[in-house]
């Protein structure tokens, strides 16, 4: 018999690890189940590396479309194990397919749905889990799937807006260096070989040229090209670490135009996260621990968590979101009014709703602007390589117009 280790949660609350012998990994959940034991992480001793992960291929989108199916069918009454079965069966994704199976699995063998899903976090994260949690405890599981649906729904609304906002200006900057590049690399040369044949005076802007097209035609322009690729990998890696994401993270929300913008989103889903939580029966510190860690960004995560510990030691919510310097003061204000009027969860939701459209005009704006700029930048970068190779010619046209 196949001995697993496992680590999980006691009746206490205190996590628990050990190992123990069964034909499966339903079977060890049953006998941890029996032991008031609920698991987080199950693995076979030995094979803990060859294992599957899952998760890397479900997108938030089909995660929403499950859950909102997931809702109606709950509150038409079919059975928990039914559900997962009906909606594994028609999953087109593989991964997600895989995943929704080991959870009915999971169910059948006498789990509760919110730990089987906890043993895949890179689907269902803690927010997530939580929520199903509190709606199994509350009995209102269709409700809480639904106010999640609508959740993540709104969520990949923002994520829209962010890339929206990055890619155009990204994907003109890199067509630009693509065809400046191919046009020292290959064009160029071509028009240097033909004026040193003619023995034309060049001007001092197709000198730049050429001596640009010789750089990047040379070892140097490959080693420049090897230490961009290195930099960026090496600010990838400086950006896994905490020092180094703080740190970009603290840049981004300074900058002019895309700073401000960053800081509404991040408000937008501060508020919209803690207001789902809230709303669905999570106490409010375990709500602010899972929305920190959901933020995504160190900044809004470390203000975040300066919050909850103020809220332990008696201290309202507004106090320390004021201090943080993060919120705006109308964030703050209109929280203040939800604590004194005990409607916390509803003026989140305000909150939330009011900077999603102040994220899209924001959007708007930013791309409406950022059209004419792109357009001129790409004008006067190719316009200017293309005339300054022209410069020579008309030159020599000139001359032998005069002759």
């Amino acid at each position: 018999m196949p001995v697993f280790t496992y680590k999980g949660t006691n009746r206490a609350g205190a996590t628990v690890t050990g190992e123990m012998s069964a034909s499966s990994k339903t079977e060890l959940q049953t006998l941890l189940r029996r032991q008031q034991i609920t698991p987080s992480r199950m693995s076979e001793k030995g094979k803990e590396f060859n294992l599957p992960t899952f998760g890397g291929g479900v997108k938030a989108k089909e995660l929403a479309i499950f859950t909102r199916q997931f809702s109606v069918m709950i509150d038409a009454g079919l059975p928990l194990v039914q559900c997962l079965e009906i909606l594994a069966s028609q999953q087109e994704n593989k991964t997600f397919q895989k995943v929704l199976t080991g959870t009915r699995g999971a169910v059948e063998g006498g789990s509760t749905l919110s730990a089987a899903m906890k043993q895949y976090p890179k689907v269902f994260d803690p927010l997530y889990t939580n929520m199903v949690e509190a709606g199994e405890t509350g009995g209102i599981l269709d409700t809480i799937l639904q106010r999640l649906s609508s959740y993540i729904e709104k969520n990949v609304k923002l994520q829209r807006a962010v890339k929206s906002a990055l890619v155009y200006p990204v994907g003109v900057l890199t067509i630009a260096a693509g065809v400046i590049t191919l046009l020292l690399w290959k064009v160029v040369p071509i028009f240097a070989t033909l004026f040193a044949g003619l023995g034309v005076d060049l001007p001092l802007p197709t000198k730049i040229v050429i001596a640009l097209s010789n750089f990047v035609g040379s070892i140097f322009g490959l080693l420049i090209l090897v230490g961009v690729a290195g930099a960026i990998f090496g600010l990838k890696v400086w950006y896994a670490t905490p020092g180094g994401r703080m740190a970009m993270d603290t840049l981004v929300l300074k900058l002019p135009v895309l700073g401000i913008l960053m800081r509404k989103i991040a408000v937008a889903r501060f508020t919209r996260t803690l207001g789902t939580l809230i709303s669905s029966g999570v106490p409010i510190l375990e709500g602010l621990d899972i929305t920190a860690r959901t933020s995504g960004n160190a900044v809004i995560e470390r203000a975040l968590t300066k919050v909850r510990k103020a809220l332990e030691e008696g201290k309202s919510l507004t106090e320390p979101l004021k201090e943080s310097d993060v919120f705006p003061g109308m964030v703050t204000q209109m929280i203040a009014v939800g604590e004194q009027t005990g409607a916390m969860d509803a003026m989140l939701q305000k909150i939330a709703d009011f900077y999603e459209e102040e994220v899209d005009a924001a959007v708007k704006d930013l791309l409406t602007a950022l059209e004419p700029i792109m357009i001129v930048f790409l004008g006067l970068v190719v316009g200017g390589v293309v005339i300054s190779m022209y410069l020579p010619l008309f030159s020599l046209i000139g001359k032998l117009s005069g002759h």
